[in-house]
């Protein structure tokens, strides 16, 4: 089942409801891995990892170390929506990767984007 998640202005079409966003920490310079699936409008959160750790890096209480990543499951309520700052301050932006192609953004100093599920057009039940 293919899904689509608007991108600031920019719809991106996905070939499955999950989704990988990844970036580097502008201070420790590490990867940071969160997994999402587009559920009923909403924004899930299914694990995340960082490889390695330091300024506000801190992986969650139940992370395990896997082929040096910390990866654990935060316990966050579905979103409608995340907004990703774009500082310029960073080795690159945000990437959204839908299997093995990624996308990035934010990679230049600018506002923040506006990442949110395509809504849905079928009618009520």
């Amino acid at each position: 089942m293919s899904s689509c998640l608007m991108v600031g202005m920019v719809m991106l079409s996905l070939a499955t409801p999950e989704f990988r966003l990844e970036w580097q920490h502008s201070v420790e310079h590490v990867i940071w891995r969160e997994s999402w699936a587009i559920q009923d409008d909403r924004l899930v959160l299914q694990q995340a990892a960082v490889k390695g750790s330091g300024a506000g890096m801190d992986p969650g209480p139940d992370a395990v170390l896997r082929d040096e990543w910390w990866v654990w499951a935060p316990q966050l309520p579905p979103q409608p929506g995340l907004f990703l700052a774009a500082s310029g301050a960073t080795d690159g932006g945000w990437s959204i990767c839908d299997g093995d192609e990624c996308h990035e953004f934010g990679a230049a100093e600018g506002k923040p984007i506006h990442l949110r599920p395509c809504i849905s057009q079928s009618p009520p039940q």
